[in-house]
């Protein structure tokens, strides 16, 4: 198999762009506070900028991560994630306000993308709940490592419309203030804004044109417990299978592994899971656990896009940053995740997302000197 590696990346978060927001991490800041959108709650919110009545705030998003992209070769094959796409757009037609509701759909997202970066490949638009991005880049990690393909362009983005807002409501799923991942107290999660581009390349690519990388993804790994619609197995069944394929193919042991970036929504029982998944996958030593939805909120669909692109911040750095909200760990997490940043001693990181439906996913990232 050709090995993959990670060219070029770019973020928008609450915090900003991928700089601003890993130096925000460090510094312990977030992004969640009250929402200005015509219905109540908190979460971490960008897409604020003038917005025409009837444009999606995904428009927003896009062109923050893709406006000073480096140019592609026309053969990249485009790539796109999200859970819900514009589906403010819907909100719009149904209060009366001429919108395009083709950008509530997944392939909008795709089809936009593909313009945008002038590229001739058809795609893959994905949608895969809140493992949407991360099953997006294991997807595209396959195709450059098997041959189909030498250059990939993941793109992710999902706004907080109030479609999203309030089924989360109904669950009782939110936090009433930030949530607070990992902790003993946590209530629920916050929902945020986020979107990533995330450029994969084969290694002959990087040959051919002497292109500088950034980073390697070893290994990836995929699998659904199917255990209920919107909660997933308490014994972390899903996730653990996800993160051996995940080492398996990158040729790793547990104990090669410096970092867990988890999915961490603050919700009881997906963190209580993923604790259980990592002691069963990593053993009883500590390793770093951390999570950056309490700075970020969750950004569904782009969460993984942009946690990878955090996790080679991390790579570089050699820092992992503190899990912001958390102030009493659950006692299982105890030596595990932490409100203060850490050193990362091995240049290898996991990273991490769960979903409604049962899937989880995992991906293996490491500097490309590794």
């Amino acid at each position: 198999m050709n090995r993959v590696f990670v060219q070029d990346i770019r973020i928008a978060t609450a915090l900003g762009n991928l700089e601003q927001t890993f130096a925000g991490l460090l510094r312990g800041s977030t992004g969640i506070g009250p929402i200005n959108r015509g219905f109540s709650g908190n979460a971490a919110t960008i897409a604020l900028l003038e917005q025409p009545d009837n444009t999606s705030c995904i428009h927003t998003l896009l062109e923050l991560v893709l406006q000073d992209f480096p140019g592609l070769s026309r053969d990249t094959v485009p790539f796109a994630a999200t859970t819900k796409a514009g589906v403010d757009s819907l909100e719009k037609v149904m209060r009366g306000i001429p919108a395009d509701i083709q950008t509530a759909f997944p392939q909008w997202l795709l089809s936009r993308v593909r313009r945008r970066m002038s590229l001739d490949s058809p795609g893959l638009a994905v949608s895969a709940a809140c493992a949407s991005s991360t099953i997006a880049l294991a997807r595209a990690a396959r195709e450059v490592a098997f041959g189909r393909a030498e250059s990939v362009l993941v793109v992710c983005a999902d706004v907080v419309s109030q479609f999203v807002y309030q089924g989360f409501s109904s669950l009782h799923a939110l936090d009433k203030s930030a949530c607070r991942p990992f902790d003993s107290n946590r209530s629920g999660l916050s929902l945020g804004e986020g979107a990533a581009a995330i450029h994969v390349v084969s290694e002959d690519r990087v040959r051919e044109n002497t292109v500088s990388v950034i980073a390697e993804i070893s290994g990836w790994g995929a699998a659904c417990d199917a255990v209920h619609i919107t909660a997933p197995a308490r014994d972390g069944c899903g996730l653990i299978a996800a993160l051996n394929q995940a080492l398996s193919r990158g040729g790793l042991s547990a104990g090669d592994v410096g970092a867990v970036h988890a999915h961490g929504t603050g919700t009881v029982y997906n963190d209580a899971m993923e604790i259980t998944a990592f002691k069963s996958v990593f053993g009883d030593r500590a390793r770093p656990v951390y999570s950056v939805k309490g700075a970020l909120g969750h950004t569904l669909g782009a969460a993984g896009g942009v946690e990878a692109a955090l996790s080679i911040k991390s790579l570089h750095a050699g820092v992992v940053p503190p899990t912001v909200g958390l102030e009493d760990p659950e006692d299982a997490a105890a030596g595990y995740v932490s409100s203060r940043s850490s050193s990362l001693d091995r240049r290898v990181i996991v990273t991490t997302n769960s979903g409604f439906g049962g899937i989880n996913a995992a991906l293996v990232l490491k500097l490309p000197e590794c």
